[in-house]
């Protein structure tokens, strides 16, 4: 019969409630998930000047419009991942869509390129907060690795003691900066026009009409603004239940604010005129401009720096949930998904560590030199994810499918676009690298799992085993004397089998230390036969034995035996036993086997078998 409990049993209420604890809620889930998406706006609109400043004035224009187009998209991949949350509430975002609706390989594909955005992500949000800071205070450039190793080292840390906790310690340094970049949007767009002339620009003019390529340019590098909002849908169970509930308000949330301050700075460049400086950030300029260079202006770049330096929390709170669901498919070693204490998958956070360290040794902490690398792996893993949505609405229907289908190719379509935009135009810059790493990715996953397919195969996890047999087996113990440690022993043995034998090893000499040990044995009655085993008695062939049955009183009646031992055994295959009768003529008929006989439960009051051998 089987029974389906409605509810978890009252008694397990206070575990789940503790486990909650240690999960997100929505605003903690923005705040440990979604920092790599705001940190963008502080990059992001500067992608995009950086793209059309070339054509002047005219290019500047354009702005708002690709800023548009870009939360255009926005809205979209939100709405789509709003459906792979309900769809798939158990997490693993691109990978997991993939898999199910375009199949393994294509699932192994989004996953990989997961795993080198969250890893690239980790590296650039560190170089940019540490390039930031060195910006302000150069005595520390020498020390750009050391200081970025030790950012990657205090986020790992808070990590480690659960990713509620980072939402909790991130939550206050995300609504702050978001708070800032509004104010100097508002105050900006009030104003009407810069405190102080814009700086001239330091990138040289070139005259020329604002074309298709130059607005996909444009848009292809502004882009990179909308890394991270698919964290959300890959961290699914990270967040209290009900889950997907959560997830969802969460990542419209994200949505939400990201767009409002994309399209704020957007209109605010083409309101100030503001084009690229040497040594000035975009998002400095405007500030400078909105509010002057007073408080608000250092406040602002304080938050930026933190705020940019923590964005890699997005990774940790993505990454190794991914990881968890890859090990469970026996995609990557199942250590990946063992879950410590406080919710977390440690082996996730400190592998991302490792890895995201040696990139910025490597890079010398540069974040020019990890840039180009960046933003190509979470747009292939955004088309993937989205052409898996319309295979699922194609195949699953229900009521306002073909909406949802719609949405979804349209997605799939301009994520696509954007990527091919992004790899083509960085492909030189370091793109190929990327190219390169994600195909060896998916063999590694594919070497992993031929790996464990082998185990299976050896151990017939994917088939029926045969039926489970009751072998018997005797438990032996030792006995050298009458002690609590004995009865501890025997203990122990009765809870391991059935058959359970005392062996006693005496020698010629020491028959009446054995005779005492068989009277003690008697009055104790502890339901466990015990054999006295002479080794220098008969040979290794034929054992001679002495059954010795103690009288009522302290007598002892033993006969004379012998037992064969088995080919190849251990000498007590055959153990020769009388029962205890109150008149030693009247012992019972010798047994020929201990082990055979010690299932056979005895009357109340009867003795155990006793052998001296």
């Amino acid at each position: 019969m089987t029974t389906t409990l409605s509810r978890p049993p009252d008694d397990l209420a206070p575990v789940q409630d503790a486990a909650d604890r240690h999960r997100l809620t929505a605003p903690t889930g923005i705040a440990a998930l979604g920092l790599d998406a705001l940190a963008s706006t502080a990059y992001g609109p500067e992608a995009i000047v950086l793209a059309l400043a070339v054509a002047d004035a005219a290019g500047i224009g354009f702005t708002l419009p690709v800023t548009l187009a870009i939360v255009g998209l926005l809205v979209v991949l939100v709405i789509c991942y709003r459906q792979v949350i309900r769809a798939y509430p158990d997490g693993g975002g691109a990978y997991t869509v993939a898999t199910h609706n375009l199949g393994p390989r294509a699932g192994r594909i989004a996953a990989a390129s997961l795993v080198v955005d969250y890893v690239l992500n980790v590296a650039v949000s560190v170089a940019a907060g540490v390039a930031a800071l060195t910006s302000a205070f150069p005595a520390l450039l020498p020390w750009t690795v050391e200081v970025g190793l030790a950012v990657l080292a205090l986020v790992t840390v808070v990590n480690l003691r659960g990713v509620a906790t980072g939402g909790r310690v991130f939550a206050i340094p995300a609504a702050l900066f978001v708070l800032a970049v509004g104010a100097v949007i508002v105050a900006g767009l009030l104003r009407g026009e810069p405190l102080s002339p814009m700086p001239a620009p330091s990138q040289p003019e070139i005259t020329e009409s604002v074309g298709v390529l130059l607005i996909l340019a444009a848009f292809a590098n502004g882009c990179a603004a909308l890394t991270g909002i698919e964290a959300i849908a890959n961290a699914t169970p990270s967040f209290r239940a009900p889950r997907a509930k959560r997830a969802r308000r969460a990542e419209a949330a994200l949505g939400a604010v990201l767009g409002i301050l994309l399209i704020g700075l957007a209109a605010l460049v083409e309101r100030f005129d503001a084009r690229p400086t040497d040594g000035r950030t975009l998002l400095s300029l405007l500030t400078e401009g909105a509010l002057g260079t007073g408080f608000g202006y250092v406040a602002v770049q304080l938050l930026t720096v933190v705020l940019l330096a923590l964005a890699a929390n997005t990774s940790y709170g993505g990454l190794p949930v991914l990881l968890a669901r890859l090990s469970s498919d026996s995609l990557l070693p199942h250590i990946f998904g063992l879950r410590a204490d406080r919710q977390v998958y440690r082996q996730g956070i400190l592998a991302l560590s490792v890895v995201a360290g040696v990139l910025l040794v490597f890079s010398g902490g540069q974040v020019t030199t990890l840039v180009p690398l960046f933003a190509i792996g979470v747009f292939v893993g955004f088309t993937l994810s989205q052409a898996g949505m319309v295979r699922h609405w194609l195949r699953e229907k229900g009521r306002g499918w073909q909406a949802r289908l719609a949405l979804a190719a349209i997605g799939a379509t301009l994520t696509a676009a954007a990527a091919l935009v992004i790899t083509a135009e960085k492909f030189f810059d370091g793109a190929w690298l990327i190219v390169l790493i994600i195909p060896l990715l998916v063999l590694g996953f594919s070497a992993v799992h031929r790996g464990y397919d082998r185990i299976g195969e050896k151990i017939g996890t994917n088939t029926l085993p045969e039926r489970p047999q009751r072998a018997g087996s005797a438990v032996i113990v030792p006995v050298t004397g009458m002690s609590r440690l004995t009865s501890e022993c025997l203990t122990t043995a009765l809870s391991m089998g059935r058959d359970v034998v005392a062996v006693h090893v005496t020698f010629p000499d020491e028959l009446d230390e054995a005779r005492e040990i068989l009277r003690k044995w008697h009055a104790w009655r502890p339901e466990v036969p015990l054999v006295c085993w002479n080794p220098g008695a008969g040979s290794s062939a034929r054992a001679s034995s002495t059954t010795c049955s103690p009288a009522t009183k302290s007598a002892s009646s033993c006969s004379s035996a012998n037992s064969d031992p088995t080919p190849g055994g251990n000498g007590f295959s055959r153990i020769t036993a009388a029962r205890s009768s109150p008149d030693p003529s009247t012992a019972t008929p010798m047994r020929p086997s201990a082990a055979s006989t010690s299932n056979s439960p005895r009357e109340p009051g009867q003795p155990p078998e006793t052998a001296l051998r």
